[in-house]
């Protein structure tokens, strides 16, 4: 029976291996400029909006820029990875329609590959504290937690989103107008210390947001959250887990029958 269990591992560790092989290939397929699109484009969007915004809250927010990033690839982050897992089954129904494997390992090949673009943006987003003059101290340690906490959120989501659809094809089309949503409810460009306490809390209901204060606490306030804060962002990464993680438990011999 162990012999049983490490022949399965190993069949679907190199599995999960060809899928994000072959996911990367196909993303950067015929691209000149290949895996640079991945910092490029965030530094495009940031451009943008540092131009728009800047204006209207540059003056009130010290170090706008490295501000209006933090929120900027922690949603990015966010968006491709959630967008790539809703996909995940679908695109690979042709496999597992085919032979035995765990669907999640399509769900997290999709993930490897946002994670690769964000860590790329994050080097670059690292530079920009640089030339900005904002201090490196010994605190920046602490954002292992958040970027922890966010791929567990991408993959949490992911599961729910990739099973919905499959089972309503609609979610590709709503889920773009609600994750539009939650980037302006995500305080990316604008300080919610302008709302009133009682309205700045609500902010604390977005998990995306939850993040993005934590890298703002420790980048441009050298702040530490306190312990609650960190239990607050595992509570909502385990309740977004649990609840993936049961629709797959029940109704994974079903996608069989809607792909």
């Amino acid at each position: 029976m162990i012999k049983s269990l490490k022949l399965k591992l190993s069949k679907d560790r190199f599995m999960f291996a060809e899928l994000v092989k072959r996911d990367f290939k196909t993303k950067y397929k015929g691209s000149m400029l290949g895996m640079l699109w991945s910092v490029i484009s965030p530094l495009i969007t940031l451009l943008v909006m540092s131009v728009i915004f800047s204006r209207f809250f540059g003056n009130k927010i010290e170090h706008y820029t490295i501000y209006l990033f933090c929120g900027n690839i922690l949603f990015s982050y966010f968006n491709d990875a959630t967008n790539y897992g809703m996909t995940s089954l679908l695109w690979n129904a042709h496999i597992f329609t085919k032979i035995n494997v765990p669907k999640y390992l399509f769900l997290f090949a999709k993930n490897v590959q946002a994670m690769i673009n964000f860590g790329l943006t994050l080097c670059v987003f690292f530079i920009f504290c640089a030339i900005d003059g904002v201090p490196f101290t010994w605190k920046y340690v602490f954002l292992i937690y958040p970027i922890c906490m966010m791929i567990l959120l991408n993959l949490g989501i992911g599961l729910i989103l990739s099973a919905l659809h499959v089972f309503f094809r609609d979610v590709a089309h709503l889920w773009p107008i609600f994750s539009m949503l939650l980037m302006y409810a995500s305080a990316i460009f604008y300080d919610v210390r302008q709302f009133e306490p009682a309205f700045q809390k609500l902010f604390l209901c977005n998990p995306v947001y939850q993040n993005i204060k934590y890298f703002r606490l420790i980048v441009l306030d050298g702040t530490i959250p306190s312990v609650w804060y960190h239990l607050m962002m595992l509570g909502t990464v385990l309740l977004f887990l649990a609840v993936g993680g049961i629709i797959y438990y029940r109704y994974n011999w079903r996608f069989l029958y809607y792909v």
